[in-house]
């Protein structure tokens, strides 16, 4: 097991695929002519193959693939496909334009459950937010997976003035679709222009949802970031991820491995742990995992500790892009 000096154990692993996208969200990526890191810089498929192997065989038990956008990955499907023969859950982040390319995929590797990043239902916004106008695409992407069976959480991260408008069109979007729609607390991180108030809290969100609608609580799990509701007889659920007012770090049991090939122990840690050099230069990488564990911070990244102790100018962090969602 990976464990860390608050005895948490970690069992779940994030891979980042790339650090490229085919969306330019302003929250995400630092600007629209972002250098991507070259190709030989990135892990390669046997690479990752390698390396989520060693996790798994210490226990980690889920695996979710991300980016930048993962499916951008020309062997995006070599690499899902391998890492299905795995004994972990595998599951994936993404943007779900090119999710209708990869559907036979992700049947073929046995993926139940998807995220995909979806932050307005309206297409002239999705092109404000985005900068590519793909909100067709991803909208019937996502009918397309709930279709054919494929549990779909969408992320909304909700940002006031922009798109806390549009919260309980959310809402209403799970009265007869059973989607499971997750408001994410606006979140900072390098060149993505975060300010304190454009913070739409967990306790506003709910607020503004039970302006239209009364729900109930759902039991959680263990290690669960969301905090869900269910508005009685709609199909679908909304839940809450409240880092920023109500972290959930006592139970963190992920690891984040970059696209080329960094381990952070938490979204906002300031060091990380080179494995892919070592891998490469023939290392025994399990001790270097261990020991990025072992010095775990107990929240946070011990960065911040809240809303309102966010120092933007002193954060150490990289961009949301080149850390993997």
């Amino acid at each position: 097991m990976i464990i860390d000096s608050f005895n948490r154990v970690h069992d779940y692993l994030r891979i980042s695929l790339t650090d490229n996208c085919n969306l330019r969200c302003f929250y995400c990526m630092p600007e629209e002519e972002y250098d991507f890191t070259p190709a030989s810089r990135l892990m390669q498929a046997d690479e990752i193959a390698t390396l989520a192997n060693i996790f798994s065989a210490n226990g980690v038990n889920k695996i979710r693939l991300t980016g930048g956008e993962p499916l951008v990955r020309k062997d995006a499907a070599k690499i899902i496909l391998s890492l299905s023969r795995l004994p972990v859950e595998l599951t994936m982040t993404t943007n779900g334009a090119r999710l209708h390319e990869f559907t036979d995929v992700l049947e073929e590797a046995g993926v139940r459950s998807l995220n995909i990043s979806l932050d307005t239902l309206q297409a002239d916004k999705f092109m404000l937010i985005t900068r590519r106008n793909l909100f067709h695409q991803v909208k019937s992407n996502i009918d397309l997976l709930i279709r054919k069976g494929i549990r779909v959480k969408v992320n909304v991260v909700v940002m006031k003035d922009l798109n806390d408008s549009e919260i309980n069109d959310f809402v209403a979007w799970t009265k007869h679709t059973p989607v499971h729609v997750r408001f994410i607390e606006f979140m900072p991180f390098s060149g993505n222009r975060w300010t304190s108030n454009k913070v739409l809290s967990f306790g506003e969100i709910l607020q503004s949802i039970s302006t239209e609608y009364d729900y109930l609580p759902l039991k959680g799990g263990a290690h669960d970031t969301a905090k869900g509701f269910i508005v009685p007889g709609h199909a679908g659920t909304f839940s809450v991820i409240s880092t920023m007012t109500s972290p959930f770090c006592d139970t963190c049991n992920r690891m984040r491995l970059t696209a080329d090939g960094k381990l952070k122990n938490c979204l906002f840690s300031k060091g990380e742990t080179d494995l892919l050099t070592a891998l490469r230069n023939g290392e025994d990488v399990l001790p270097l995992i261990q020991q990025n564990i072992l010095s775990k911070a107990k929240a946070l990244g011990g960065q911040f500790s809240g809303l309102e102790d966010v120092k933007v100018a002193a954060l150490e962090n990289r961009s949301m892009i080149t850390i993997g969602g």
